[in-house]
């Protein structure tokens, strides 16, 4: 079964005899203090980032845990649909969630999040942005505004931006003690198996979130290789427009094939979303011709329940799926 249902990379950054290369050189018997220095030098450097104002745990899930831990006791404000584990990581610790569900056609409405906020004053307000699982870029203005409303009631503003390496030109965004910016090496750096999430913030606000830090929180390979990899920028920036291309033709594919006859949100991140009377059965076609989309009939959330979401593959997958597609439709 090719797995196109977690939005990850279908291929590695690094070659085989790079990755050997690699550990070869690593130091597993040492802790990893010198390493982890030199992924922060090395991320900050790609991004032109202050290096002080980054940290890294084990993938963004862990910073998610640690902001319901650490930014106070009232209710956690998200959107629905959203990642799911702003929710998994709110029940843990049995803190209130507030959500904001989407319309029909899956926008949203900013004024009731606005409302939201200014009545309920949540602790925090997490979102991800691009969203995941709709695809769809949240304005700047949008954005702004929470982040002033927020200020204004004493919570802060997460912006969990898993995918925003995708959007060609991304939004600026607010800044101040009160808004997080969440990143992963997960999705377009193609190292989702390494669990890298990335905070930034202000000296502040990163000392919040760091005085519940374990003092090696990542293992010392996964420091290596992603080191390895950011200070190549060259190769790096290369394999990002892959990453890319891809999405645009797994996007073209389902545009062209099917978004006649069902529904295709536009994306901004490397995965598409697919809704309508026959999304279903295009889903299930898919899986029985040997591909795993994404599918949420059993997720507990009315709104997606028929959908079904696809993520990129190889440029020969993708080619075999849009076969796959146009088989079906001359079926119909």
């Amino acid at each position: 079964m090719i797995r196109i249902n977690k939005n990850e990379s279908p291929i590695r950054a690094l070659t085989n005899e790079e990755i050997a290369e690699i550990a070869v050189a690593t130091r597993f018997q040492e802790y990893t203090d010198d390493a982890i220095d030199r992924l922060t030098e090395a991320y900050a450097a790609f991004h032109g980032e202050d290096p002080a104002l980054i940290a890294f745990a084990n993938g963004s899930d862990e910073w998610i845990q640690k902001c319901t831990i650490l930014l106070g006791d009232g209710p956690i404000l998200m959107l629905e649909p959203d990642f799911v584990m702003y929710e998994e990581y709110a029940a843990q610790f049995q803190r209130e969630i507030i959500k904001v569900p989407c319309r029909a056609d899956y926008s949203f409405d900013y004024d009731q999040v606005y409302a939201v906020i200014e009545k309920e004053k949540p602790s925090y307000f997490i979102v991800s942005q691009p969203n995941n699982p709709l695809g769809g870029l949240h304005p700047a203005a949008f954005i702004e505004k929470t982040a002033d409303l927020l200020a204004e009631s004493g919570g802060y503003l997460i912006l969990d931006e898993a995918y925003m390496d995708f959007v060609d030109n991304p939004p600026a965004r607010p800044v101040g003690d009160h808004v997080i910016l969440l990143r992963t090496l997960s999705k377009i750096y193609g190292l989702a198996g390494l669990r890298i999430g990335i905070a930034s913030s202000t000296e502040k606000t990163m000392q919040l979130l760091n005085s519940i830090a374990h003092p090696y929180p990542l293992n010392t390979l996964s420091l290596s290789i992603a080191a390895y990899l950011l200070e190549h920028p060259e190769r790096l920036r290369a394999f990002m427009a892959d990453q890319r291309r891809l999405s645009a033709k797994l996007k073209k594919i389902f545009n062209e094939g099917v978004g006649d006859i069902l529904s295709v949100l536009p994306s901004e991140t490397n995965f598409v979303f697919t809704y309508g009377e026959l999304a279903p059965a295009l889903g299930q076609w898919i899986i029985d011709h040997g591909y795993q989309p994404r599918t949420y009939e059993k997720s507990g959330i009315p709104c997606i329940e028929t959908a079904v979401r696809y993520s990129i593959a190889t440029d020969e997958q993708l080619d075999a799926l849009a076969e796959i597609i146009r088989e079906w439709r001359e079926q119909l």
